[in-house]
């Protein structure tokens, strides 16, 4: 286990040089580098419009108001809830834009947390937030389905 989480730090930080490095001379990017910096231009996007959406929100959020009518009462509270979710999920979202945008300034931006190797980079612009490879996931997907039986 020591023997694997050495090789993953000295892979992480080859990459970190090697980023270093071309970041002085950006003619000399691989297509690679040149995809991360697209994602992220577009992470920095995203993160814009989300924390101009959740100010937003916040001046719009409806208040508890108390409706004479049950039926009405119910169906804003629904309404209120939904909101507050999807709050929620934005909020995630904000926090793992900001931990991808972090990874990049460090250098290990598309480093599997797991395994070490590099994360295709189709995966990362499907998913620019993502810190695991396709088969690391797939690993821990089955082995939550099989904890959850």
């Amino acid at each position: 286990m020591k023997k694997t989480r050495n090789i993953i730090r000295s892979k992480k930080t080859s990459t970190k040089t090697k980023a270093a490095t071309r970041a002085k001379n950006p003619a000399r990017l691989s297509m690679r580098e040149k995809k991360i910096r697209e994602i992220k231009k577009k992470l920095l996007s995203q993160k814009k419009i989300l924390l101009g959406e959740a100010m937003a929100a916040l001046n719009e959020l409806p208040e508890q108001t108390v409706f004479p009518d049950l039926g009405d009462q119910a169906s804003a509270e629904i309404n209120r809830n939904f909101m507050l979710r999807l709050r929620g999920r934005e909020s995630k979202l904000l926090k793992k834009i900001e931990d991808a945008l972090e990874r990049m300034n460090q250098g290990i931006f598309g480093i599997c947390d797991k395994c070490g190797q590099e994360i295709d980079i189709r995966r990362l612009e499907a998913r620019p937030v993502t810190t695991m490879c396709i088969e690391c996931k797939t690993l821990q997907e089955e082995e939550e389905k099989l904890t959850e039986k």
